[in-house]
């Protein structure tokens, strides 16, 4: 068990550094609906090649609308949710904001996949939305002072919604199909959906190398490593050891763009390690 938890911790790791490379991207004029399209296009790179690699881009038909849903609302919808709530109210704020996610999946897995609902994993699960609500409390963008304000938190709480099918339909996608067949299909599902609504800029090097790094590192890493700890772990409990990404991006958003918390912030960031290593506690018992 104690790979799937390293490879899911690894995976959050790569997915708290997203607002820092989109936020770079931003620095040099790209807009948040180009960022979510390239990073679909150029992650889809990534997994195609390695699918053909590795011989697997086979589908089951009977799977196919499952994979255009999940394109269009784990890709599409996610990807331009996300981005906005990361220009609209810090890097920090949307990573944690994507945390009400693992309080549904939770519920979800409980219906879905008949996974055992214990004490532990409800008071940590419980512990897991205090802490993003502490977080929350106190987080946004303080290098330009603007407050949070409703698309701020409309696109974080739907980056949320969207963040949680990841556990859900991805745990069914898990026993089917490897991470390079999954995204070899819903990745370009993804980008023709953004696509309308994309509006092309010149773009510098420096904006090439933030795209290409919240592709390869945070999205086609990230998720293969997320995917293999499915392997070996329960959807629900690897939706909370994952949530020790807010902690990743209050960190680095504090190192790199000057984002801070209050004292209450921090304390929800401890809560939410008490939830992780609470859950790795209940797997060894």
């Amino acid at each position: 068990m104690l790979t799937g938890y390293l490879f899911v911790i690894s995976a959050a790791t790569c997915w708290g550094f997203i607002g820092i490379f989109s936020s770079l991207a931003f620095s040099q004029g790209v807009e948040p609906m180009e960022v979510a399209f390239w990073r679909a296009v150029l992650t889809w790179l990534c997994f195609g090649t390695h699918a053909i690699i590795i011989k697997e881009t086979r589908i089951d038909k009977k799977d196919f609308p499952l994979f255009i849903i999940f394109g269009l609302f784990g890709v599409s919808l996610f990807y331009i949710s996300y981005q906005f709530a990361v220009k609209t109210a810090g890097a920090a704020f949307a990573s944690v904001l994507l945390y009400t996610a693992p309080a549904w999946v939770v519920i979800c897995s409980f219906f879905i996949y008949k996974e055992k609902l214990t004490v532990l994993k409800i008071m940590a699960v419980t512990l897991v939305i205090l802490g993003v609500f502490l977080i929350s409390k106190t987080g946004g963008n303080t290098q330009t002072g603007t407050s949070i304000g409703f698309v701020a938190i409309v696109s974080g709480l739907l980056s949320g919604f969207c963040y949680s099918l990841y556990y859900t339909i991805g745990k069914y996608f898990s026993t089917k199909y490897s991470s390079s067949n999954l995204f070899l299909w819903i990745l370009p599902i993804g980008a023709l959906g953004i696509l309308p609504f994309v509006q092309f800029s010149d773009k510098t090097a420096l904006a090439w190398t933030a795209l290409i790094s919240v592709s390869v590192i945070s999205t086609f890493l990230a998720n293969f490593c997320y995917y293999q700890g499915l392997k070996y772990l329960e959807a629900g409990k690897a939706s909370i050891v994952a949530t020790i990404e807010p902690v990743v991006a209050a960190v680095t958003a504090y190192i790199f763009l000057g984002e801070y918390f209050t004292f209450l912030g921090y304390i929800g960031g401890g809560l939410i390690i008490l939830a992780v290593i609470s859950t790795i506690y209940e797997h060894k018992k």
